[in-house]
């Protein structure tokens, strides 16, 4: 029996799903402050769709663009948490 091996990623692909996955972290770590926990809820939600939606993307530009967008939602996301204190 044969596994099925993945495919081996370059230095640069590697270092580029590390920041993805970062980013997912701090978008998660940053929506459990958020005090309404229906409003977490869908910002779950949203995070969740939005990166299983852009899964699919390979070319490195596309996903360093979609981590630029990515960031400035994080950011807007801890903006608004620290108007709201």
């Amino acid at each position: 029996m044969s596994k099925a091996t993945k495919p081996v990623l370059s230095l640069k692909q590697f270092m580029l799903r590390q920041e993805v996955k970062n980013l997912y972290r701090n978008i998660f770590r940053t929506i459990r402050k958020v005090p309404d926990k229906q409003h977490q809820g869908e910002l779950k939600d949203w995070a969740r769709r939005d990166f299983r939606a852009n899964l699919h993307h390979t070319d490195e530009i596309t996903i360093k663009m979609y981590i630029k967008y990515g960031q400035r939602c994080l950011k807007e996301l801890e903006t608004s948490l620290s108007l709201a204190k």
